[in-house]
């Protein structure tokens, strides 16, 4: 190991992929060269709430569509507002469930509007939206910046929402183009090397977990995805935000506090297990394990199986054409 990176480390023992790399770059001038606009396809489902829609009736539109977030309009102010995204549906149910004798009122009753009022106390923040003709490095900087998942594209001319940009959308646009431009020395790296993923403070649920703990974990440290492991530590399922969204297709969330283990038999879609990767493994397997998958992210493990880390598309795109292979001018 000490061979493969001498010289190539930075003051805190870090690799610097700069150095003897002058290709480390090209994802970050190809996600310049490239609009938004390139990735709106000719046709596409986009779902659009207005905040007067009670909330309970929202999230089932998410359900029946089969889509995991909806622009909010204002039919007062005239313009998008925001989002409705699984994450509300979290914390309100997190926010609002007493136990399962108590219907959510909150849920069955609220407007969209009345929830956000609730939810942001004032502290309205305007809508993180991008325009059509910004280059895909924006998209991905503002991505990464609002610690967000979803970008919506909006005309500027129309006020019209064209697109919902998501990190699974931009990297797959690029995994198109990746074939024919060259390849930095930094893809041959590991995932430890690079520090590209998150190894510290991994939020973790067992078997037995209740639902309800699950969700407070989701709020209280904005995770996407909790891995379920044993009492040894190592990795036997995992419990995403996305699948908290199968309560309103089941409409069984008003009862939280059966375990993680019995929500996961409600996944609506084939489940082939928990989707790994190690730490000595190459960015670059990791990019093309994730995108064949077409999963969210990889759970990092030992040769034991134990959880070690978490490796998101956010963390690889952030990567690919921010960080480690950032334009030398940023």
């Amino acid at each position: 190991m000490e061979g493969v990176t001498a010289g190539l480390e930075d003051s805190e023992g870090r690799i610097d992929p700069s150095v003897d790399d002058p290709d480390r770059d090209v994802y970050a001038c190809f996600m310049k060269s490239h609009r938004c606009y390139d990735l709106v396809p000719t046709s596409s489902k986009l779902v659009v709430f207005d905040t007067s829609l009670q909330v309970k009736k929202a999230f089932f539109a998410l359900v029946s569509n089969g889509v995991r977030a909806a622009p909010l309009w204002d039919n007062k102010k005239q313009c998008f507002v925001g989002m409705l995204t699984i994450t509300d549906f979290i914390n309100i149910l997190h926010r609002y469930y007493k136990s399962p004798l108590v219907q959510i009122y909150e849920l069955e009753e609220h407007k969209i509007e009345t929830w956000r009022e609730v939810y942001l106390q004032g502290s309205f923040k305007p809508l993180v939206s991008i325009s059509p003709n910004a280059s895909l490095y924006d998209a991905v900087s503002s991505l990464v910046k609002h610690k967000i998942h979803r970008l919506p594209v909006i005309d500027p001319l129309t006020g019209n929402t064209l697109y919902i940009l998501t990190h699974k959308r931009i990297l797959k646009f690029l995994k198109l183009f990746i074939s024919e431009m060259a390849r930095p020395k930094f893809l041959q790296r590991t995932l430890e090397e690079l520090s590209v993923g998150t190894f510290e403070h991994i939020a973790v649920v067992h078997p037995a977990t209740p639902l309800y703990t699950a969700l407070g974990i989701f709020v209280e440290q904005r995770v996407s995805a909790l891995p379920v492991v044993d009492d040894k530590g190592r990795v036997v399922d995992i419990y995403s935000k996305f699948d908290v969204i199968n309560l309103a297709a089941e409409k069984t969330y008003n009862n939280l506090d059966v375990t993680v283990t019995r929500a996961l038999q409600h996944r609506s879609q084939y489940f082939e297990g928990v989707l790994k990767c190690y730490g000595h493994d190459t960015l670059e397997a990791v990019i093309n394990r994730l995108v064949e998958a077409e999963v969210h992210r990889l759970v990092v493990v030992d040769e034991n199986e134990v959880v070690r880390g978490i490796v998101s598309l956010s963390d690889i795109l952030q990567a690919l054409v921010l960080t480690v292979g950032g334009t030398k001018d940023d």
